[in-house]
This record gives C-alpha cells, structure tokens and sequence, in this order.
C-alpha cells in the first residue's frame, strides 16, 4: 500500500505542485528585497567593521607602542614594530592588520589601553588588486581620520550605558 501511494505522488509531481503552491502563497505578499546601495538595513551598534586608528586631539596618534592588540590576537592578524622617539616616548614604525586573517571579534580594540584601533561602523569596502588587504599604519590612520567623528559619537554613546 505504501509503496502505491509513493506511485501515486511520483506520477502526480506532488513535489512539483507543494513548491509551486508555496511560490504562490509569497508571490503576492508585500517585497522584503532590499535594494542595497539605494536603502541601507539597520545596523546594530555594535557592529564591527573595518578597523581605524585613532589621533588625539593635537594630531598626535594615540598608539603607544604596547602591543596588547598583537599579543592578543586570535588569529595572529597584527604586526607591530616599535621604536623611541627624541622624547623618551614609544610609537609603532610598523603597524599592520591582515584582513583576510582577522576575524572581528573586537579583541585588540578592547585590549587597547588607549583606545588607539577601534572596529569602525563601515562595512562597505573591497579589495581589487594583491596586497589591499594589508592595512598599514597610513591607511589605518586616514580612516581614523575620515571616521574620527563617527567613532568619537559611537563612544559617547557606549559611555551612556556604561
């Protein structure tokens, strides 16, 4: 008997007609499509996206060298050179984060005791071409720069429910 119902749902393409009735059901239902570059979808706020490094108020970069985000990293993404300046003060000669081994998780930005590298809002970047995604410390510090006031209200707001 069994095996005669199966019969029965081959020949009358029963799988066939389920799916077609579920397209149906959503066909005319309201659109959830969302047209990307045009509409944006919420975002939450702690989203973490593209990494920055942040200056002080005199222009001054705030990372001193101390290579907590380095030492943890999950995934081994940061490189960091350091050398003295004239004054005594430590400063990074060499800070690289490999984006293709990073993994968001917020750790070196949490590290940081001088809140130096933040995981910015922005997720809408790409690579082109070998090597783009290495950021070195000129890109990490321009997009410190371009995002500075995004960052600066991100935190103010993070300080509210603190």
């Amino acid at each position: 008997m069994r095996r005669l119902f199966q019969y029965i749902k081959d020949f009358s393409f029963w799988d066939l007609l389920t799916g077609l009735g579920l397209t149906g059901r959503y066909f005319f239902k309201r659109k959830v499509t969302v047209q990307y570059p045009e509409e944006k979808t919420p975002m939450s706020p702690r989203f973490r996206g593209i990494h920055a490094l942040r200056r002080y108020s005199n222009g001054e970069e705030r990372c001193i060298a101390c290579k907590l985000c380095e030492a943890v990293c999950p995934a081994l993404a940061i490189t960091i050179d350091a050398a003295p300046r004239e004054d005594g003060s430590r400063r990074t000669t060499l800070y690289d984060i490999d984006l293709f081994k990073c993994v968001y998780c917020g750790l070196c930005e949490e590290a940081c005791p001088v809140d130096a590298i933040v995981l910015t809002r922005n997720h809408d970047y790409h690579f082109e071409n070998r090597g783009e995604n290495i950021l070195t410390k000129e890109k990490l510090l321009a997009i410190g720069d371009k995002y500075e006031k995004q960052i600066a209200a991100d935190r103010a707001e993070e300080e509210k429910y603190r």
